[in-house]
């Protein structure tokens, strides 16, 4: 039967004719019955300090002097103190949403281990080592360790968890599907990378590098969210996979074990591409939102179905054309947009012209010439691939000379799609109109922001150091699951963070939907002053975890009672309290 602590007390027990005996109470639960123990006899206390202790058990104003301190009584010491208010925050969100029982039904020392885990990657991420010893009795960081009672745990004792929680991730991901999906909704899905520490994994890969890292062997993971950036699932894929490659596995999920057969899938140009559209989506009945890559835009431009007078009036249009027959497309100019590609273009070419001079000078130099059709080729593919240029040079080569000149026709016919882009749906008008459709489009930068929370802000995918393929699966997994808690807890948080909490009237002020987003009156209020409508400074989610940890936990020992010691918290600050209060949690866990 499981006992849980309920707290202590003074109990006055009258002694028939001599003075009422003063007792120091514990009670606690066992099942159903409130059972109740006696820990020391104040009976020989004076009156005052009997009711200071009392204050400090009702959780009532008052100073404990520590022992030995000047001017002290030396009646109490603090045997131990830890950071607590990040911990009562995080893992009191994870408890209220009910994470606990979605990883496991009954509570068990795997399931208590992963928690801690999810709540650890949240408040500091580590390594496992790091993290199990900050989970210990007496190299303990915080007291999530004490919380979920896994003080003993060893790194082997969180691999093992890890190994147990892999074949739950199905069961986990439906649960958080049946919460944030349903048919006919939409689905965000994108696709990161992230590099890999060592050479063992079967899953590491070289591929493309997002992060730049080259040299590094690297995962792949894709990440399932609802339209309001929510995680539902991930999934990871070995480092050389391309990102339509890894389409088919998540509609699979969706289908086969979310159980949703009419959803719509929105997902960038790169990943939705023509032949996953045809070969996929089509046969298996599910609608998407995407957008054309340049070279569909161009032909779009030729034939004429996009000119520069569409946009005269509006900065949306929505048009049709024979080569997408039973789709909606609407064509977007965004001139801020336009500029940006603009000035990246004119950079990129002054850039490569730099890096080109100097072999054309050193064809032509008396001492020392490079000469060879093959080695000047080699110099000039270096350079051409690490700007990304070549499209807009034309390069004359050959065995003792190099010539180049821009390509003026090639950079024109960029320049004409600068700040241009056309949003494709299989969707009706009745569904979604025009200027939803290009919202629901532009929601992937949800997904985007989860991903660098994963990645580098908050919750550090990276490093990744494990060996074993199911391993690392298993840290990915449990990097989604703390970023779910924190989704939720940024939401909460929204009106002490730099983060805008009143959208509605942000999206009031919106000019279109093409446009930049517009954030709110409170939220730039709260940008230009660091300061919340009532006047307290606003935080990152960071700094405010911060700021949390120091509402510490106290275990105070009574001088004269070697066995009788109690649990102390400190009291909240007005802002430790609001966060709380925000998220609807206790500091008393």
């Amino acid at each position: 039967m499981h006992r849980y602590y309920v707290g202590m007390y003074i109990a006055t027990v009258p002694n028939r004719s001599s003075p009422p005996a003063i007792l120091l109470r514990e009670s606690h639960r066992e099942g159903k019955k409130v059972k109740s123990r006696t820990l020391a006899n104040l009976t020989h206390w004076p009156p005052g300090k009997i009711e200071s202790l009392r204050r400090v058990l009702a959780d009532e104003p008052m100073a404990l002097v520590p022992a030995g301190s000047p001017g002290g009584s030396g009646e109490f010491e603090i045997q131990r103190s830890l950071p607590h208010g990040h911990v009562a925050a995080v893992l009191g969100t994870l408890r209220r949403l009910g994470l606990e029982r979605i990883v496991a039904a009954k509570r068990g020392l795997e399931r208590d281990l992963v928690v801690a885990m999810i709540a650890s990657r949240v408040i500091d991420p580590r390594s496992k080592l790091a993290t199990a010893r900050g989970l210990g009795c007496e190299t303990a960081f915080t007291t999530l360790g004490e919380a979920l009672a896994v003080n003993a745990a060893t790194e082997d004792d969180l691999y093992a968890a890890m190994d147990w929680l892999l074949p739950r991730q199905a069961a986990i991901e439906k649960a958080l599907a049946a919460r944030h999906l349903a048919e006919h909704t939409l689905v965000l899905y994108d696709v990161t990378s992230t590099y890999y520490e060592g050479r063992t994994c079967p899953l590491a890969k070289f591929g493309h590098s997002r992060d730049g890292k080259k040299n590094k062997l690297q995962i792949v993971f894709g990440l399932l969210c609802n339209a309001e950036g929510c995680p539902v699932g991930v999934e990871v894929f070995e480092g050389n996979t391309a990102d339509p490659k890894t389409l088919t596995k998540q509609i699979e999920k969706i289908q086969e074990r979310f159980k949703l057969k009419r959803v719509v899938l929105v997902g960038d140009r790169g990943m939705l591409t023509e032949a996953r559209i045809e070969q996929e989506l089509r046969p298996n009945g599910l609608d998407w939102i995407t957008a054309l890559r340049a070279p569909a835009i161009r032909a779009l431009m030729e034939e004429g179905s996009v000119a520069p007078s569409l946009f005269d009036e509006r900065d949306l249009a929505e048009i049709t054309s024979p080569a997408y027959p039973g789709e909606r497309l609407m064509a977007c100019r965004n001139p801020l947009l336009a500029d940006e590609r603009t000035r990246k273009r004119k950079e990129l070419l002054a850039a490569t012209e730099k890096e080109l001079d100097p072999i054309v000078a050193a064809t032509q130099r008396k001492k020392n010439r490079l000469r060879g059709k093959d080695r000047i080729a080699l110099r000039v593919g270096r350079v051409l691939h690490r700007f990304k240029m070549a499209k807009h040079f034309q390069l004359q080569v050959t065995e003792d000379s190099f010539t180049y000149e821009r390509d003026e026709e090639s950079i024109a016919a960029e320049a004409a799609l600068d700040g241009i882009y056309v949003v494709r749906t299989s969707l009706p008008a009745s569904t979604l109109d025009a200027d939803q459709t290009v919202g629901a489009y532009k929601g992937l930068a949800m997904a985007e922001r989860a991903f660098r929370s994963l990645k580098t802000v908050d919750l550090k995918v990276r490093p990744i150091h494990h060996r074993l393929e199911g391993r690392v699966r298993a840290h990915v997994l449990l990097c989604m699951l703390a970023y779910y808690v924190e989704w939720h807890m940024r939401k909460a948080w929204a009106p002490i963070l730099f983060e805008d909490d009143d959208q509605p009237a942000g999206q009031s002020r919106w000019t279109s939907v093409v446009a930049r987003a517009q954030r709110s009156p409170r939220a730039e209020q709260k940008a230009a002053t660091k300061q919340t409508h009532d006047g307290r400074p606003v935080h990152s989610f960071q700094t405010l975890l911060a700021d949390l940890a120091t509402l510490s936990k106290n275990r105070v020992r009574f001088q004269r009672s070697d066995d009788a010691t109690m649990t102390v918290y400190a009291r909240p600050t007005a802002l430790q309290q609001r966060a709380l209060s925000l998220l609807q949690v206790s500091a008393d866990l």
